[in-house]
């Protein structure tokens, strides 16, 4: 078997990344500078790591956050009264395996929405399937939803949400429809032994 043969089995099989690499190494006839087992080792890192950026990126895009938001970025100045100490705590989204939720509370304008979604971001990182979503925007969407028939599929979305963000929590006054659909939300979430939900109240 040539090499072109095998470069496109491996495309065939989805190993795009290791078959891009053999085909470098091919070509800058690099073979003979590493062993059997080096050059196995090589190629299925490659390839996972091209499947890990890509999970992370398909995550990100998922999450359909709102901003661009990094732990690392967050100020921590006293003006803001920020716990430095307990955000990194947070930061190791060790309340997501304890399922607990999460609600940061303040002034508007501090940066609450920037929290959240940092926090968001790093569980992206960590491979946590995460959904972001203004609340009253979430609350339309799923009463439309009623309307269509879709609202169970809706709901099931969120149910696979290793983290669920509800940015602007408790910002209007919920409606009998609202208070149902949140109610479905923390049933499900629970009761239906789904992951927890962190939810962010940004009142």
């Amino acid at each position: 078997m040539n090499n072109n043969q095998t470069i496109e089995k491996l495309k065939q099989m989805r190993l795009g990344a290791m078959a891009q690499l053999h085909h470098q190494y091919v070509n800058n006839n690099q073979l003979n500078d590493i062993t059997a087992d080096e050059y196995l080792a090589l190629l299925a890192d490659h390839e996972w790591e091209d499947r890990e950026n890509r999970k992370i990126d398909r995550l990100f895009k998922q999450a359909n956050f709102r901003q661009k938001a990094s732990l690392a970025e967050v100020n921590y100045t006293s003006s803001r009264n920020l716990d430095k100490n307990m955000f990194v705590r947070l930061g190791s989204l060790d309340f997501i395996s304890r399922r607990e939720n999460v609600i940061l509370t303040g002034a508007s304008g501090v940066g609450k929405s920037y929290l959240a979604q940092a926090l968001g971001h790093q569980a992206c990182l960590m491979g946590y399937k995460t959904v972001y979503s203004n609340t009253a925007r979430l609350f339309k969407k799923f009463k439309l939803s009623k309307v269509d028939g879709t609202y169970l599929k809706e709901l099931n979305k969120l149910l696979k949400a290793d983290l669920l963000i509800l940015d602007d929590f408790g910002l209007q006054a919920f409606d009998n429809h609202a208070r149902e659909t949140l109610m479905d939300i923390i049933d499900d979430r629970y009761n239906v032994s789904g992951p927890p939900t962190a939810s962010f109240n940004l009142a």
